[in-house]
């Protein structure tokens, strides 16, 4: 069945690679974002993929969802380090609008059974883990402001949820990397360390390079998210960890990326961040049974393509 979506940051890193999967599948998308398309999509999904002018903080809700099955939810307004500058701003710009958006379909509920995927933060929502790698059932307890503005969404999705009956399903992602990242938003380690190693520049450690994290290839994640999105029933628990279900320390990205170049990277080192989990692993056996789905590739295949994709100027992950 045909189904309408809308992804909300959908120009985003994630949201473009959603929107190719499910337009593959035969669904129409509507990519809402601040600013429009600047890449084009191949001649086979773009004409079932449009964009339309969004704002997460002035958004009309009853708008935008008028004509969507599923709403996915991939904006936010902050990163872990301006979450924390003023967490304030954070809880305005993102957990509001997000209830918001859930009033719109409580209201329009009777109209339209829809579907609504947030996209959480795995790597920041649990804080320190207190078993590895870790499960769903896992005490949200964040260490920085942006994993408390995550999980405070989190939780007005659920009790939204139970209180009104609506379809909500929560992914909490790990660590996506691959070609398309916007670099310039501080996130993503892999990519980051990827761009700076092919364009010979120096890479900023903090700490001694032994923090772990569970890193998956965009393309990966994404299938994930559509599994999630797509699924007629998700069962009793509608949250579900999308990873790699493997830890990677900083130090092993350094090592992979100099075998891959052939050659050593110029790497510098600076004091630890006290907002930074030490060691962040998903369990992604939950949507494995659920889904039916798990990564297809490695760290390592993952980072072979990034760079092939990188060195080829690709604005999306060539893997399909």
């Amino acid at each position: 069945m045909v189904e309408h979506h809308l992804i909300l940051g959908g120009c985003g890193f994630i949201g473009r690679h959603v929107a190719i999967l499910l337009a593959r599948a035969g669904h129409k998308v509507i990519l809402a974002d601040r600013v429009p398309l600047s890449f084009g999509f191949d001649d086979d999904v773009a004409g079932t993929i449009a964009w339309r002018p969004f704002d997460l903080a002035t958004a009309d809700w009853d708008d935008l969802i008028a004509d969507i099955d599923v709403i996915h939810h991939y904006a936010w307004a902050s990163i872990p380090s301006s979450a924390n500058a003023d967490p304030g701003a954070d809880m305005k710009g993102n957990v509001l609008p997000t209830i918001a958006l859930l009033d719109a379909m409580r209201a329009r509920q009777e109209e339209r059974k829809r579907r609504l995927v947030f996209s959480s933060s795995g790597g920041t929502v649990y804080g320190r883990l207190h078993r590895v790698p870790v499960r769903e059932d896992h005490a949200l307890n964040p260490l920085n402001a942006y994993g408390a503005g995550k999980a405070a969404a989190e939780l007005y999705i659920s009790t939204y949820s139970n209180l009104h009956g609506l379809d909500t399903r929560i992914a909490r992602l790990s660590n996506p990397f691959g070609a398309g990242q916007n670099l310039a938003r501080g996130q993503g380690a892999a990519t980051t360390f990827l761009a700076r190693a092919i364009n010979n520049e120096q890479i900023v450690i903090w700490g001694d390079g032994e923090v772990v994290r569970d890193y998956v290839h965009i393309a990966d994640a994404a299938a994930g998210l559509v599994a999630l999105a797509c699924a007629n029933s998700v069962g009793a628990s509608h949250t579900f960890n999308i990873g790699s279900g493997q830890g990677v320390t900083l130090n092993a990205i350094i090592a992979e990326l100099e075998t891959e170049l052939g050659r050593p990277l110029d790497v510098r080192y600076e004091p630890a961040r006290p907002y930074d989990v030490p060691v962040s692993v998903l369990d992604i056996s939950a949507a494995h049974a659920a889904l039916g789905w798990r990564p297809r590739l490695s760290f390592a295949e993952g980072i072979r393509l990034t760079l092939a994709d990188l060195a080829a100027g690709h604005a999306f992950s060539s893997l399909r």
